[in-house]
């Protein structure tokens, strides 16, 4: 199918948490390696880590206490969660809905995750079609929220970064779409999506559709979560 004319130049997807609810992956990863090494970590722990950079989460695990040099830890956590991504992906049906529709409709997609390249591989063959473009934890040297992710997605699919429309959940995510220059539309998952000028705020996308995208591409700010995460 052609492009509407109104359509974004493409749509650049975070993945944990966005696309798959994944997050209880990482967090029961991390609690079983902080259980190895005798340190209590919850929940409320895990939730810090939401969309950061798989570097900065080592770094504070090895500061909590978890005893095994960075490059370690990371292996632990991307082995652990590849596994359980390959068994099963945990899709967010409401963002898979709307994924669909909008490869439907011919908008180049691209993958931006901060997961190292074996996880987003693990979840890219189950959506082989979806994703011209796949940009890993691994492959830049500034994690979200640095910026540099969102700009080379936009780079290798030869597109500017102002006609992209960029979908996140997490804090550290949505800065980074934000500082690309991209149209951002941000999910309440399971933590706060705090308000920032020209960004999108939903509580799902229940009710999000491909026109709900072109409007966000256009300039429109929709805010479902004023009375919730201020």
């Amino acid at each position: 199918m052609n492009p509407h004319a109104s359509d974004p130049a493409a749509v650049l997807w975070d993945m944990d948490g966005t696309l798959i609810d994944s997050e209880p992956y990482w967090i029961a990863a991390e609690k079983a390696l902080a259980t190895r090494f005798g340190v209590d970590w919850t929940d409320e722990d895990g939730l810090e880590l939401v969309g950061q950079a798989l570097p900065y989460s080592a770094a504070v695990l090895a500061s909590r206490g978890v005893d095994l040099p960075e490059v370690e830890i990371i292996e632990f956590l991307l082995s652990s969660v590849a596994a359980d991504v390959t068994e099963r992906v945990p899709w967010q049906e409401d963002a898979r809905a709307l994924l669909t529709e909008v490869v439907s409709a011919g908008i180049p997609c691209a993958l931006v995750t901060m997961s190292y390249a074996r996880l987003a591989a693990a979840f890219q063959a189950r959506a082989p079609e979806a994703f011209q473009v796949v940009v890993s934890g691994d492959e830049v040297e500034r994690g979200k929220p640095d910026p540099e992710a969102y700009l080379l997605a936009a780079s290798r699919l030869g597109v500017e970064i102002d006609r992209c429309v960029a979908i996140e959940d997490s804090r550290a995510g949505v800065r980074s779409a934000v500082a690309s220059g991209a149209r951002t539309l941000a999910v309440r998952r399971l933590t706060p999506v705090e308000r920032i000028e020209g960004v999108s705020r939903v509580r799902s996308f229940e009710g999000v559709d491909l026109g709900t995208i072109r409007e966000i591409a256009a300039g429109r700010v929709i805010d479902e979560l004023d009375d919730i995460d201020d």
